[in-house]
C-alpha cells in the first residue's frame, strides 16, 4: 500500500504546485468591493454552487445511504467508528485531478452540545507521501469553513465532487505528509439541521473525527502521534473551540497546536455586523442552528410569516445559493414585532444560549496560533482579537497576527502561508511564539 501511494504522490506534486499558484490570486481582492461587486461574485459562486449540487445529487444511491445512522446507535464511546467506505478527493469540478491521499469516508460517534450521543460523518486522508518528519506521521484535525446547512452541502460530498473550496489547502497539508481528518459537523450530511457554529457541538465533532482516524485500520495512522487542529471563519472558531476544550473533553488526544484563522467567538457581535449584510446568511444559518440546538427558546415564536419561511429555506442552502438568495436581508422584517434579531440576543433566554458560544473563556493547554484582518468585512475583526487576549490573561501561549488584507476572503489567503510554517514548527517540536501584551 505504501509503495503504491509513493507513485502516485509524485505524479500529484506538478499539479498541487500549479493550482496553489492560482490560489494566490485571491490576495488581489480589493480594498472595498462594493455591493455590486459583491453581488456579482455571489452571483459567480451560485453556479458554481449548483454545480456542487448536481454533482452531489449524481452520486451513487449507497452513498446516500452512508449517512444515515443505525437506529439505535451502536454502544461505544466517543470517536468509535460506525461504518466507513473508500472514497475520493477530486481537487477539480471536472474529475481530473485526485488529492495526493487515500480516502476513506466514515461516520463516528460523537456528542452534541448537551451530552447526547450523536452520529457524524467525515472524510479521513492518508497522504501518498511516506513521513519523513520527526516522529510519527501527525493527524490534522481539519474544520471546514461555512459550508452551508442542507445535507448535499457536507465536506465529504464537495470533496468527492471536486468542488470543496479549501482543497487546495488541504492538499498542501498531504504534500507534506500530514494526515488530515475532515469532519461534516453535525447534522451536515447527517439527519437533523446543521449545528453552525455551535461551540461544543464542532469542537466534539472535531476531536471526535481525530480519535476515528486514528481507530480507523484502513487510514493506517498511529494510534497516539501527535495531533494538530486548523480551521478558517467557521473552521476557525470550531479549531478554536477544540483547542480549549481539549483538556477535559478528549485528554487521550495528544494535541501539540491548533491554528484559528478569523474566528467567530463572539455570536453577537457578528450577528450586528451580519444584519442586512451582504453575507447575511451566515447570520440565518446561526438563526437556524439555535432553533435545532435549543428548542425550547422559542425561536419560531419571535419571527413572523416571513420569517419562518426564511428559516425553512435556509436550512436547505449551501454557502453560494444562500449568499445569493438572502443577501443584504434584514432581521427586522422576519421577525413579529419588527426588531433585529440582535435585540433578543441581548435578552434571555437568549442572551444565556449565545453565552455558552463565546470562545476564549477556558485557557487552550498548547500554543495556539490567530490570525485575523483588521479590514475583515464578515467576522468582526476586535471580538477575534478578544478571544486571544482571553486566552493570554489566562495564561495561554498564544501568538496573535493582525493581517492588513481587506476582505475575509482576502485574510484567508493571507493567513494560510502563515499557518503551514507554525504547524511545521510546532511539528518540529520548536519553542512556540508568543506576543501576549502586545495586541
Amino acid at each position: 500500500m505504501r509503495a503504491a501511494r509513493r507513485g502516485r504522490f509524485t505524479a500529484s506534486l506538478a499539479t498541487i504546485a500549479v493550482s496553489a499558484t492560482a490560489a494566490s490570486m485571491l490576495t488581489a481582492v480589493p480594498a472595498a468591493a462594493s455591493q455590486a461587486v459583491s453581488q456579482a461574485a455571489a452571483s459567480q459562486a451560485a453556479a458554481s454552487g449548483a454545480a456542487a449540487s448536481q454533482a452531489a445529487s449524481s452520486a451513487p444511491a449507497a452513498s446516500d445511504e452512508f449517512y444515515t445512522p443505525p437506529s439505535p446507535l451502536p454502544d461505544g464511546e466517543p470517536g468509535d467508528v460506525i461504518r466507513n467506505e473508500e472514497t475520493t478527493f477530486f481537487l477539480d469540478p471536472l474529475k481530473l485531478t485526485r488529492a495526493p491521499a487515500d480516502a476513506q469516508r466514515v461516520m463516528y460517534r460523537s456528542t452534541d452540545t448537551h451530552g447526547d450521543a450523536n452520529a457524524v460523518t467525515g472524510t479521513v486522508l492518508t497522504p501518498l507521501r511516506e513521513w519523513d518528519g520527526p516522529g510519527q506521521r501527525p493527524v490534522v484535525g481539519y474544520s471546514a469553513g461555512t459550508q452551508g446547512m442542507g445535507d448535499h452541502c457536507a465536506p465529504s460530498k464537495a470533496m468527492a465532487a471536486g468542488m470543496e473550496y479549501e482543497g487546495l489547502f488541504i492538499s498542501g497539508m498531504l504534500a507534506k505528509g500530514y494526515a488530515v481528518a475532515i469532519t461534516d459537523y453535525e447534522g451536515l450530511g447527517t439527519p437533523g439541521v446543521h449545528t453552525y457554529v455551535n461551540r461544543k457541538a464542532t469542537a466534539h465533532a472535531v476531536l471526535d473525527m481525530v480519535r476515528a482516524a486514528r481507530r480507523l485500520p484502513e487510514a493506517d495512522l498511529p494510534s497516539d502521534g501527535p495531533v494538530l487542529t486548523a480551521g478558517y471563519s467557521q473552521g476557525g472558531g470550531a479549531s478554536a473551540a477544540a483547542a480549549e476544550l481539549q483538556p477535559s473533553y478528549a485528554p487521550d488526544v495528544d494535541l501539540i497546536g491548533s491554528f484559528a484563522g478569523a474566528p467567530p467567538a463572539d455570536l453577537s457581535a457578528v450577528a450586528d455586523r451580519l444584519d442586512g449584510h451582504y453575507a447575511a446568511a451566515f447570520l440565518l444559518f446561526a438563526v437556524a442552528s439555535m432553533h435545532e440546538a435549543y428548542p425550547d427558546l422559542g425561536i419560531e415564536d419571535i419571527l413572523n410569516e416571513k420569517g419562518r419561511e426564511v428559516r425553512a429555506k435556509i436550512e436547505e442552502r449551501c454557502t453560494a445559493d444562500g449568499l445569493v438568495g438572502h443577501a443584504f436581508t434584514r432581521t427586522s422584517d422576519l421577525t413579529v414585532d419588527g426588531r433585529p434579531i440582535g435585540d433578543y440576543l441581548a435578552e434571555e433566554p437568549f442572551r444565556s444560549a449565545v453565552e455558552e458560544q463565546r470562545i476564549g473563556t477556558l485557557k487552550p493547554e498548547v500554543p495556539v496560533y490567530v490570525a485575523h484582518s483588521r479590514l475583515d468585512d464578515i467576522v468582526p475583526y476586535g471580538q477575534g482579537r478578544d478571544m486571544a487576549r482571553s486566552w493570554c490573561d489566562n495564561g495561554a501561549t498564544v501568538q496573535f497576527d493582525t493581517l492588513a488584507i481587506p476582505t475575509h476572503v482576502g485574510g484567508y489567503a493571507a493567513a494560510y502561508p502563515k499557518a503551514y510554517a507554525w504547524l511545521d514548527q510546532r511539528v518540529r517540536g520548536e519553542a512556540a511564539p508568543t506576543n501576549c501584551g502586545e495586541f
